[in-house]
């Protein structure tokens, strides 16, 4: 019997489906609604074309309807708006945009992809033609025609997720005066802990970012046609150009209205078969509340890897082949001018906020043989359990995060330890990478913290005196310890340590630190089997270095 499958959505999820359902059932009746005019464009290359690193608006295209009707004899229907689903006639009812008509189509199975919307906060007198969001083409359409029309010169962004940060730098990279504002504490609030977030701060500031966080947007006005944003500390920034980058969320009335069952996020609730409550429906992407595979909860990740995986496994199920979707790790990347931003997992911020027990290392690896010229550090943050199993990972750097975070999530998405890290037997040349990885160093300081071969503390606990009896060594030259150094601290160079115990007292926990966190491994080990109490301040020089340059950086005014 020839069945009939109606797709709400035609981006990444939806798209993924109907070319994967034709490539398993070619008799199969397929249409495809999509609201916009366009299907299966790159919604991440979006900020890229309007800095103009992608020339040409064509080539974020994927696909189109004209080739998916060709190749897999798809009905692809643009301009189509689904408005309601009679769940018991097992219609839907559409609407065809430019001429108004209604009328309502059959299925024998739905598929729902109808992705997220961006968050709009209600913040008054932010709005006119000076004001966007970006998520589809449309959006990237009305910026660009802004950027040529009335050629701005300060552009204010609001939100630093991804799409905060990608469109700041398009805009610096396209010639504007940029002002950041978010009202977290650091930039990837969801993604990065701060001390990790910390460099991406000095970054953004050194490329003339202006950034305003721990602020939020309190209002906009108007006046002698000028755009003026007022923010919670005070402050006044005049602004040509607004771009909204505060989140998404999903967008599910057309689900809700057909009573199917929603998740506490909002999002739509599915099985592991990506079925909703109603067995002949099926939905994927930003819309819906997937399994965190990690901790098993359920959550809400709108990311473009995921979706067009789920597309392609609900294809599966509705082919009739058993799927089990396993939930999402959330492996998300992103550029931030000459640094990368990567994570997978859990924060330290969720893992604290749930009360689940854990243990971090910092590491900061080069991004190939230290010999080889051109390599640089990338910062590497693990978080796992007692027990080794990793949580969390992220990674900041110039060069390799993408291979270093891909296979952490590998490890992870396994279920793997910090010991399998350690014993991975990862490609070797000095252009590429070291003959102990950076993801072997990680898993190599993480099992020295579980097998009790060294007690880590962390920056925090120096820096913001929640361990104040800590007495700070510095075993780095004095040369380095010149170039900047925490106050207070004693310095006996790694070398001279054997030779100076005698200088240090027992009755104390010492925290040993150095540039990156190798030579104080060493000098704990000489100082543990010498009877003192000791600890290595995780990540060194290196991760306190930028968190003490960001406290310090004070918000830029313009009042």
């Amino acid at each position: 019997m020839k069945k009939k499958i109606v797709i709400v959505g035609g981006v990444a999820g939806g798209a993924s489906a109907a070319a994967r359902l034709r490539r398993l059932d070619e008799n199969a009746e397929i249409i495809l609604l999509e609201k916009g005019d366009y299907i299966s464009y790159a919604n991440c290359g979006l900020p890229y074309y309007i800095g103009g690193v992608i020339k040409e608006r064509k080539d974020l295209f994927v696909q189109t309807p004209q080739r998916l009707r060709a190749r897999f004899n798809i009905e692809v229907r643009t301009g189509h708006e689904a408005l309601k689903i009679d769940r018991e006639q097992k219609t839907v009812v559409v609407k065809e945009i430019t001429t108004g008509k209604i009328y309502k189509e059959t299925y024998d199975t739905l598929l729902l992809s109808p992705g997220a919307v961006p968050l709009r906060p209600n913040i008054p007198g932010l709005d006119g033609n000076n004001v966007f969001t970006l998520r589809n083409v449309d959006d990237t359409d009305g910026i660009k025609a802004f950027l040529r029309d009335h050629q701005p010169q300060k552009a204010l962004v609001i939100g630093a997720s991804f799409i905060g940060l990608e469109i700041a730098e398009n805009l610096v990279e396209a010639g504007l005066e940029v002002s950041l504002v978010e009202m977290a504490s650091r930039v990837l609030p969801k993604n990065l802990d701060y001390e990790m977030a910390a460099p991406i701060h000095c970054h953004l500031r050194e490329h003339g970012v202006k950034l305003y966080l721990n602020t939020a947007l309190t209002m906009a006005e108007q006046k002698a046609g000028e755009n003026w944003a007022v923010l919670s500390n005070g402050t006044r920034l005049q602004y040509d150009l607004a771009i909204v980058a505060a989140g998404t969320l999903p967008q599910t009335g057309l689900a809700k209205e057909a009573g199917l069952e929603l998740g506490g996020n909002g999002a739509i609730r599915v099985n592991s078969s990506l079925q909703t409550s109603d067995p002949d429906i099926y939905a994927v992407g930003d819309a819906i509340e997937v399994e965190n595979g990690i901790t098993g909860e359920k959550t809400y990740l709108p990311l473009a890897g995921p979706a067009n995986r789920q597309g392609r496994l609900a294809a599966d199920a509705i082919s009739g082949r058993k799927i089990k979707y396993e939930g999402a790790i959330g492996t998300s990347i992103v550029k931030v001018f000459a640094l990368t931003a990567a994570s997978v997992g859990l924060t330290e911020e969720l893992l604290r906020q749930s009360g689940r027990p854990y243990l971090t290392s910092i590491t900061h690896p080069a991004s190939h043989a230290g010999y080889y010229p051109g390599g640089s550090q990338m910062a590497i943050k693990l978080l796992f359990t007692i027990e080794g199993k990793i949580l969390g990972a992220q990674v900041v750097g110039a060069k390799n995060v993408d291979k270093c975070i891909d296979v952490l999530a590998t490890v992870i998405k396994t279920g793997g330890s910090v010991d399998d890290l350690a014993l991975l037997e990862l490609a070797y040349a000095p252009p590429y990478s070291s003959a102990k990885s950076p993801a072997n160093i990680a898993g190599y300081v993480a099992g020295n913290i579980i097998h009790g071969d060294m007690k880590a503390v962390s920056w925090d606990q120096v820096l913001d005196g929640k361990n104040p009896d800590l007495l700070l060594l510095d075993v780095r030259e004095k040369r380095e310890v010149e170039a900047g150094h925490l106050e207070g601290a004693l310095h006996i160079p790694l070398n001279d340590l054997r030779k100076r115990l005698h200088e240090l007292p027992k009755d104390k926990e010492i925290a040993v630190y150095c540039q990156v966190g190798l030579r104080a491994y060493i000098g704990t080990r000489i100082l543990k089997q010498n009877g003192f109490k000791v600890s290595n301040l995780s990540g060194g020089w290196k991760t306190i270095k930028p968190i003490l340059e960001d406290r310090k950086a004070a918000p830029p005014t313009n009042r």
